[in-house]
């Protein structure tokens, strides 16, 4: 079991939004699933956690009421091998609702931040030679959804 599970704090979307993520990666599994009982702050039966697995990382999913929002400030990283996987994660993600931001980031229909990253792109950015590496994050600003073929055309000038 892991020491340490990032926990996303839902007002009553807790299960959809496990099965969503469990919709769109294909190396995770569902857990546990704990309800609510009498005289609790929602009706007995709803469900309180949702316990589930994402490419080895344990996450509880929370229905916790609207008092609290997701925000940019924690957002989860995918780190894609090729611009199939990047387009693969972007469309799922934005997909009902989903709203696309820039930099590779976006927002989900539920409201968790994603940051879809090309690992290329990293490299890129991390390049010895500044002017490459410059060209390459000046590309990635102007972006959306991260276009590994541009970014990479930029940084070769």
């Amino acid at each position: 079991m892991q020491k340490i599970s990032p926990c996303l704090w839902f007002d009553k979307e807790a299960e959809q939004a496990m099965n969503f993520y469990l919709s769109v990666f294909k190396n995770s599994k569902a857990g546990e699933i704990l309800r609510y009982g009498e005289n609790a702050p929602m009706p007995a039966g709803t469900v309180l956690t949702a316990t589930f697995e994402i490419e080895g990382v344990s996450f509880i999913a929370l229905n916790g009421g609207p008092h609290f929002k997701f925000n940019e400030a924690v957002s989860l990283s995918i780190d894609c091998k090729s611009q199939a996987e990047v387009d693969y994660y972007w469309d799922k993600l934005t997909a009902d609702g989903g709203q696309p931001s820039q930099c590779g980031w976006l927002k989900d229909k539920f409201g968790v931040s994603w940051q879809v990253t090309p690992a290329r792109m990293i490299e890129l950015l991390k390049d010895p030679d500044p002017a490459r590496a410059q060209r390459a994050m000046q590309a990635m600003m102007t972006m959306s959804k991260i276009d590994v073929a541009k970014v990479e055309a930029a940084a070769n000038g």
